[in-house]
């Protein structure tokens, strides 16, 4: 507990924001998390997962734009790989509901 109260007083925007960023970063993360469950749930891991990837160097893009930090070949890298990887995702997703829906109907499925 010392640690925190050293960190808020150290912090640029003073204590009250300090508290304030720990609290709304976990609040952010709480429905991070609950919506991950629910990718789970209502999709696939698969697909919760491909979310997870994308989002990490989204961060890392955002964190560029407002904490002026370097956007060096190792950032640039692992943002072009998560884009591949997703894009890759929703291309197989996108040929397997168009293979699924050419196949022909099921004769227990037809009405007599």
């Amino acid at each position: 507990m010392q640690a925190i109260r050293g960190e808020a007083r150290e912090f640029g925007l003073g204590q009250i924001g300090y508290y304030l960023l720990l609290a709304g970063s976990a609040t952010v993360y709480q429905f991070f998390f609950l919506d991950t469950i629910g990718a789970i749930f209502y999709g696939s891991a698969l697909l919760a997962g491909v979310i997870m990837t994308v989002l990490i160097p989204v961060t890392e893009v955002l964190a560029v734009m407002f904490f002026h930090e370097p956007f060096n070949g190792t950032k640039g890298v692992a943002l072009a790989l998560s884009l591949w990887g997703f894009v890759s995702y929703l291309y197989g997703e996108v040929r397997a509901k168009a293979k699924q829906s050419d196949k022909p109907l099921n004769a227990e499925h037809l009405d007599p």
